[in-house]
């Protein structure tokens, strides 16, 4: 991918992410990613281009997050309360590999434009999914029964997003920490 194709991508995210997406035009765009707006139309045709891209983008960026800050940790219960340790570090603006925490880009975008654009809304969906599959994963290695491993993993992934939400729009800072207290709770009354 060429360097201005990627600032435009970058510049974009950005500025979505920020303000979101129906506030900010391709002008804008191109004033932050200091591009001319044949340069942005040279690598996309259209704003919904930018949009995609940005998902794409925002999905490698945080699935590479949330991998590495799991492979710290056992794989089953452990990196389960990790990753609640590493949201707890997103929302608080501790994480200095992710811009300053304003929710979810997913649920975001999905919000803004999903009830328009069901492919849209399809490939936020995605990456809610591929999260999900992660989850799975380390419940799957410490429970075989799998009608539990699935509520366990749709519980985990529920307090997850309850976290994202109660910090965006209670400003709960600690709401991380009080969802891991239930996740280590379910873990030890597992049966």
């Amino acid at each position: 991918m060429s360097s201005k194709k990627q600032d435009i991508i970058e510049a974009a995210f950005v500025l979505f992410y920020e303000k979101g997406i129906h506030a900010v035009g391709i002008n804008e765009i191109i004033k932050v990613a200091s591009v001319a707006k044949k340069t942005l139309y040279n690598h996309f045709t259209s704003k919904e281009e930018v949009i995609w891209a940005t998902l794409e983008y925002q999905d490698k960026q945080m699935s590479a997050w949330i991998t590495e800050r799991l492979k710290q940790a056992e794989t089953g219960k452990d990196a389960l309360l990790v990753l609640f340790e590493a949201l707890d570090d997103w929302v608080n603006d501790r994480e200095k590999k992710l811009p300053k925490f304003r929710g979810c880009y997913f649920n975001n975008s999905s919000t803004e434009q999903g009830h328009t654009d069901k492919q849209l809304h399809q490939r936020c969906k995605s990456y809610k999914d591929k999260v999900r599959d992660l989850i799975k994963f380390h419940v799957d290695s410490f429970e075989t029964d799998a009608q539990k491993s699935d509520l366990l993993a749709n519980i985990t992934c529920l307090l997850k997003e309850g976290v994202i939400t109660t910090t965006l729009v209670e400003n709960e800072q600690k709401s991380a920490l009080y969802a891991m207290r239930s996740v280590e709770n379910l873990l030890r009354f597992k049966r």
